[in-house]
Parts: structure tokens; C-alpha cells; sequence
């Protein structure tokens, strides 16, 4: 008996915690980030400054890029208009303060995705947007192919990580000698190498490949294949919330199973009446695959009509129809050497 009532003010604490914690988690699931955004009526949604391919501005007021066209897919997820989207154009100091405040719903490319970011950032990554990485760029002349044959080359490179730390152990690895052309500034380093300072310029791909289209002839220069650091770049959410995480998860997959599917923004109206099981699963035809998400039937054909599928974000954004002309690399799908690939949708 004595040791029951010992006892019995500790089982009542513990009940009443219970009982609180399982309130606040009945408030929070009423309060959802889906729940709120439709409240709201508008997706806020998290873009990297300016930059071309990614986040851009026209002088028509247009906004367009890779960051962009993501956050529309997204919207017409949930809402069934790529209208529906605040853009928040995020430095990297603001980008992860500003989700972690609720000021954004998501962040299109929250940056690289790493262990820290997804854990002591209180964010999640959904997935992988861009695949990026340090690479080089050099002249067509050179007659280089590879970096593997830049050996004794002088390399115009930032200081730290992404420059100078990344050739050293790059080039250690393979036993290659190079000479450093280090500047602290990136627009000095590309000077550099314009006034031929270097054989090489290194960075990350994207950035070389906006700088390629900035130099007097963009087609004398060519960025090499290889990459020799990785840089994931994803849409990243709050921790806390599987619903949003599922959406914004999805959301990145339709992209990506539409071009595994061939659906594009000019066919799926057509496609409509294929006969194929994955094509009519996947529109929402004879299955509701919406349904778990809260999603409408018919989001992953709202996504391809009007934004199109990775592809096609990828081509007029970075690739052959822009001014970037990047190659698709690991942003190729699987099965074209790449590592896009597409959960199944079933």
C-alpha cells in the first residue's frame, strides 16, 4: 500500500503530460501546413536569389527559373492555379530562418542537401531538384575532354571548400599536378581566366554555366563531364509534418515520372485516353493517388499541363533552349545515364 501511494503522484504526472501531449498533437494535426496554406490562400514559397536558370527576373517583371517553375508545380498541386504562389527570394543565411520561422511553406532549393541541414536546421529534404557539384570550365582549344588529362594545368579557384580545397584532394587522389591561380572574389577569378591567367576555371557547375554565357563567346568554352565534389540541391520542408513532406515530396516525383512516362506539357491532354495502366494511374484516371496526399484526383496532370515535366523545366530553364546550354548529366533520367528516377506511382 505505501509503496502504491509512493507511486501514485508520479502515474498521475505521467497521465496528465500524456494527456496534454496528445491534445497538442490532435491541435497540430487540425493546424497542418496543407491546412494553412489553403487558409491562406497562396503558397509561400522560398527561391535563391537572383540567378540565371534558377531565379530570374525579366524586365517585363517575369519571373522564371528552375526555383520558379517548382514552386508552380507545387501550386497546382494544391491549388490547381500555378497563380497561387508568393515568391521569397532567400539569401543563404535567410533561406533556413526563414523556414524554420514559418515565413515559407517550402524552400524550392534549399541549398545542398547535408546531415546537418537535415538535422540541426529542423529542415527535410524531399528530394533532389538539381544535381550539383564543382567542375571545370575551359577553352574549346585546349582540346581537352576530361579532367583527368588536366594534369599540370593551372586552375583559376576560390579559396575553401568548393575551390581550392576540392582540386587539392581531387587531384591529390589521382596523383595530378596542377598550380593554383587563386583570386578572393568570383568576378576576379573569372577575369582571370577571360584575360587567360589559367587553363581552367573550377566552381560549381551551375555558376560555371552562367558564366559561360556571360564571357565574349560562350561557344569557345566547354564545361567538363566530370564532377569531383557532390551538391544535391532539393526542396526542403519543416520537420513535423508528413503530409506537407508527402506533397512536396510528390510533387518533385510526378515531375519526374512524367518524363519517365513521355508525358509532356503538349501530349497529356491526348494521353488522356492511352491505355496503358501507369500512364492512367498516374493521371488519375482509374486510380486516386491524390487522395492519401489531400491532393485533387487529376494534381499530377494539373503539374504536366501546365508546367510540363522535368524535362522540360530542365531544358528551357538550364538546358538546350536556354542560354545556359547546361548538359543534363546526373540530371539525365536513369535510364539515359542520369539519376533522376521517379518512386513508382502505385
Amino acid at each position: 500500500m505505501q509503496i502504491f501511494q509512493t507511486l501514485r503522484c508520479p502515474v498521475r504526472v505521467i497521465l496528465t503530460f500524456g494527456l496534454l501531449f496528445a491534445a497538442l498533437s490532435a491541435a497540430h494535426a487540425q493546424t497542418s501546413t496543407l491546412d494553412t496554406i489553403r487558409a491562406r490562400g497562396v503558397l509561400n514559397c522560398g527561391i535563391g536569389e537572383a540567378q540565371a536558370g534558377f531565379s530570374q527576373t525579366s524586365a517585363a517583371d517575369v519571373r522564371t527559373g528552375m526555383d520558379v517553375d517548382f514552386c508552380k508545380a507545387l501550386a497546382l498541386a494544391v491549388f490547381g492555379t500555378a497563380d497561387a504562389v508568393k515568391f521569397w527570394p532567400l539569401g543563404p543565411n535567410d533561406r533556413f530562418k526563414a523556414l524554420s520561422a514559418g515565413d515559407v511553406d517550402v524552400l524550392a532549393r534549399g541549398g545542398a542537401w547535408t546531415l546537418t541541414r537535415d538535422t540541426e536546421f529542423g529542415a527535410r529534404f524531399a528530394g533532389v531538384l538539381f544535381y550539383d557539384g564543382q567542375g571545370f570550365l575551359t577553352r574549346r582549344g585546349n582540346a581537352v575532354a576530361s579532367v583527368l588529362e588536366l594534369s599540370g594545368a593551372s586552375i583559376c579557384a576560390l579559396p575553401g571548400a568548393m575551390g581550392e580545397q576540392g582540386v587539392a584532394e581531387f587531384f591529390g587522389a589521382q596523383r595530378m599536378r596542377y598550380q593554383i591561380v587563386a583570386q578572393e572574389s568570383w568576378d576576379d577569378l573569372v577575369q582571370a581566366y577571360a584575360a587567360g591567367s589559367c587553363t581552367v576555371l573550377t566552381g560549381d557547375v551551375s555558376l560555371l554555366a552562367v558564366t559561360r554565357s556571360k564571357l565574349k563567346t560562350p561557344a569557345d568554352h566547354i564545361i567538363l563531364p566530370e564532377l569531383i565534389t557532390k551538391e544535391p540541391l532539393g526542396p526542403a520542408v519543416r520537420q513535423g509534418d508528413p503530409q506537407w513532406f508527402g506533397v512536396v515530396r510528390w510533387t518533385l516525383m510526378a515531375l519526374i515520372e512524367a518524363e519517365e512516362l513521355g508525358l509532356t506539357s503538349e501530349n497529356v491532354d491526348a494521353q488522356r485516353a492511352a491505355t496503358q495502366p501507369s500512364v492512367r494511374r498516374f493521371l488519375g484516371l482509374e486510380a486516386n493517388l491524390g487522395q492519401a496526399l489531400g491532393l485533387p484526383r487529376d494534381w499530377a496532370y494539373l503539374i504536366v499541363k501546365n508546367v510540363g515535366n522535368y524535362g522540360e523545366i530542365f531544358d528551357r530553364n538550364l538546358g538546350a533552349k536556354s542560354d545556359l546550354k547546361l548538359a543534363r548529366g546526373l540530371n539525365n533520367l536513369w535510364t539515359k545515364g542520369g539519376l533522376m528516377y521517379a518512386v513508382p506511382f502505385r
